[in-house]
């Protein structure tokens, strides 16, 4: 098994309704690769624990040549020091160090919750029975005999990485899951029993401005649920997105997407202001994608802001090897433990929105992993009633295209 195919994020969802309430009819998990093509490429991270610098060098050869960034230690103490540093995807450990010896080492990585989901394969020379199977009970899971053969090695390390990546996917599945199901038995729940009571209403009222005001919330309803249907939509879509790069101007970016999102701001009397810089701000990136992502974050920033607040727009280069732009909003801003929970599917954050929008807490996820897709970075920066600043980093188009990433 040197690879996993999983197809797990197509989610469909039956509803069934009789008189005010509704029932979730069918909730079908199924596969549906979670990688994007982005995703695929990613070099997985290994960390190899031997105390003799021959082995460490021969298996970071095999490693690296077969695609895999790899991070050496030397002792089990400089293990830690680089797992605090740098979390590896799989640990490579010697059994037979001096100091702290490998089964040690690994039962304070399994004791750990940072760690303790991490694959520790065994490599040692010992092929003591007994030790092997003190070695897989104390958390790893599998062990290497040294000399290793090369072909063997790889194929251990790839099924563990592939095993390990199915079981954080199903993780996040079951995450996704039951937040989804919150939402369906809340939210959904809501806008259902309400669209039916209004429509009672409808039928027995005669006055016309009680008619009219029952309409008004049937329609809020339903433009409630086809925001959660196209959000949804679009979050299923950005598993299976697709990067195409070019060079990228994003004062342009910003210029467009002031004129998309000026009639929705003027609905709430809040100000965008942009001002073009001076320099020429050239990004390596799918302008489509990118576009994607600033219009999630100025609706989110007019989603959440008072009336007659201001949005600032800006973009610029550098750190050397970025370009950047920025989303300022002077809304709620976000918790500690809002930021915890910030780019979490479904997840539900302390803010609300200041007008009739629904927040089913999709765009912030879609927007990390676009952002991610195009080898950039999304960062905020935010205290809890002092608005929030999100900026968002690609790379520089004239470097990309040499190859070079920042």
């Amino acid at each position: 098994m040197a690879a996993v195919t999983f197809d797990l994020l197509c989610i469909t969802v039956g509803l069934a309704f009789t008189g005010s309430t509704f029932q979730l009819d069918c909730l079908r998990l199924q596969a549906d690769g979670m990688k994007t093509s982005s995703q695929a490429s990613e070099p997985k991270i290994v960390l190899v624990v031997d105390d003799q610098e021959q082995n460490l060098q021969i298996v970071a050869s095999v490693l690296s040549k077969s695609g895999h960034d790899v991070i050496l230690a030397s002792s089990g103490e400089q293990a830690f020091e680089q797992l605090a540093a740098r979390a590896p995807d799989l640990i490579l450990l010697d059994v037979l160090m001096p100091g702290m010896n490998g089964l040690d080492v690994c039962r304070k990585i399994k004791a750990d919750e940072r760690w303790e989901e991490l694959p520790v394969i065994f490599l040692s020379a010992a092929d003591n029975k007994n030790l092997i199977v003190e070695a897989l009970e104390c958390g790893g899971v599998d062990y290497v005999t040294k000399p290793f053969n090369r072909a063997e090695l790889l194929t251990r390390v790839r099924t563990h990485l592939a095993l390990k990546q199915a079981r954080d996917e199903l993780r996040m599945l079951a995450k996704d899951k039951d937040e989804l199901l919150g939402i369906l038995t809340h939210d959904l729940q809501n806008n259902l029993t309400g669209t039916r009571l209004n429509a009672e209403l409808l039928r027995v009222s005669g006055s016309p401005q009680k008619r009219e005001a029952c309409i008004g919330n049937i329609i809020q309803a339903t433009d409630s649920l086809i925001a959660f249907v196209m959000e949804f939509h679009a979050n299923q879509s950005a598993d299976r997105f697709q990067i195409e790069p070019f060079d990228l101007d994003l004062n342009d970016l910003l210029e467009d997407a002031l004129s998309r999102h000026e009639a929705a701001a003027g609905q709430k009397r809040i100000s965008i202001q942009f001002e073009r810089s001076e320099k020429v701000v050239m990004a390596w990136a799918d302008r489509r994608r990118l576009a994607q992502v600033l219009d999630n974050l100025i609706t989110n920033a007019l989603k959440f802001s008072p009336e007659g607040r201001t949005i600032v727009l800006e973009a610029g280069n550098g750190p050397e090897g970025w370009a950047h732009f920025s989303v300022q909003d002077q809304g709620p801003g976000f918790s500690a433990e809002d930021k915890k929970n910030l780019f979490h599917r479904y997840g539900r954050l302390s803010a609300k929105p200041t007008g009739s929008e629904i927040s089913i807490g999709l765009g912030l996820s879609i927007v990390k992993r676009l952002v991610e897709g195009m080898k950039g970075r999304i960062v905020l920066d935010s205290e809890a009633g002092k608005g929030a600043a999100f900026t968002v980093w690609v790379p520089q188009a004239q470097l990309a295209r040499q190859g070079i990433t920042p």
